[in-house]
């Protein structure tokens, strides 16, 4: 047992000997990092550049792309050292550091994405009013809103955190987690426990309910509308759908292993789907919102082979 006063790092026990594979995993993880800071940059310099881009939806989706690379920051290079690594442990300022950048980039990218449906419902539902309720300034706010209120909250959940005594410093991850620390604690979690639940009850289904309606609404007019208006809608929520589907299912199974007992699954595929959520979607977004965006897609083909 770890004396509660001296928890000064973590053993990341998720780890095992990969022997010379290690440099393989090693490969495979850099060439994944490299992809997702070239596509999310590059995307990100297309909508600052040019100023056609300069609407409400493009804003949300450059918020969307420097989230990915802030989220995507927080592990890889951590990752990277980890994997040729003998000795897998880190100190608990870096463990608080990682479950900082990790749960903001995970609370910002569900609230862009509520933001995002929120757009999209105001253009394809009120396509006569968008400009006035959808103005660059009241984008602007959404997305300083869609920051401040995830840092806050991850700021306060990490102080609850860190003031438990601790009883133990091993972490059945390849990175740290909130929720693994506070298993940790022998102290009364009761606090922690409680903000969880209250955080989760009150913002996290309010904005399900927020894209839930959005949806809908959406959907109800691809039903009754014209053809055209079925196509407008089609072309410019498929990608925010998948997208949605896309994080929220590594999300979903992020906080089910966290919760229950998942020691029937095999060790590489919990490995695999808990890095789900922070590897896919910044990796396939800039793709899907690449390819089927027309004024995206244009200007990146473009920029790479010097003709549209």
């Amino acid at each position: 047992m770890v004396n509660s006063t001296h928890v000064s790092y973590f053993i990341l026990s998720a780890f095992f000997d990969t022997g010379v594979f290690k440099y393989l995993f090693f490969t495979i993880v850099m060439c994944l990092y490299v992809c997702i800071i070239g596509a999310n940059v590059l995307l990100i310099v297309v909508i600052c550049v040019n100023r056609s881009l300069h609407e409400p939806m493009y804003l949300f989706l450059c918020s969307l792309f420097v989230n990915e690379l802030c989220g995507s920051a927080g592990l890889f290079p951590f990752l990277l050292v980890q994997v040729l690594s003998d000795i897998h442990t880190v100190s608990a300022p870096l463990c608080f550091l990682q479950v900082f950048s990790l749960y903001t980039y995970a609370n910002v990218q569900f609230y862009n994405l509520a933001i995002m449906s929120y757009d999209r419902y105001l253009a394809i539902c009120h396509p006569l009013h968008y400009n006035t309720r959808m103005t660059s300034n009241k984008a602007a706010m959404f997305i300083a809103l869609t920051w401040f209120f995830p840092f806050l909250n991850v700021v306060i959940m990490i102080s609850l955190s860190a003031s438990l005594q601790l009883c133990g410093n091993l972490i059945n991850k390849v990175y740290c987690d909130n929720f693994s620390v506070v298993k940790l604690a022998c102290s009364d979690t009761t606090v922690n426990n409680t903000y969880g639940l209250v955080y989760m009850f009150t913002v996290i289904v309010a904005l399900i309910i927020l894209m839930f309606y959005s949806y809908m609404r959406i959907l109800r007019v691809c039903f009754s509308g014209s053809k055209q208006t079925r196509q407008k809608a089609l072309s410019t929520c498929t990608p925010h759908l998948v997208s949605l589907f896309n994080f929220s299912f590594g999300a979903f199974f992020e906080v089910s292993q966290s919760r229950f007992d998942m020691s029937s699954v095999p060790s590489m595929l919990r490995i695999f789907l808990s890095l789900y959520f922070i590897t896919f979607p910044p990796l396939f977004n800039p793709l899907i919102y690449g390819q089927n965006l027309t004024k995206i897609r244009i200007i990146c083909k473009s920029l790479l082979f010097g003709k549209v």
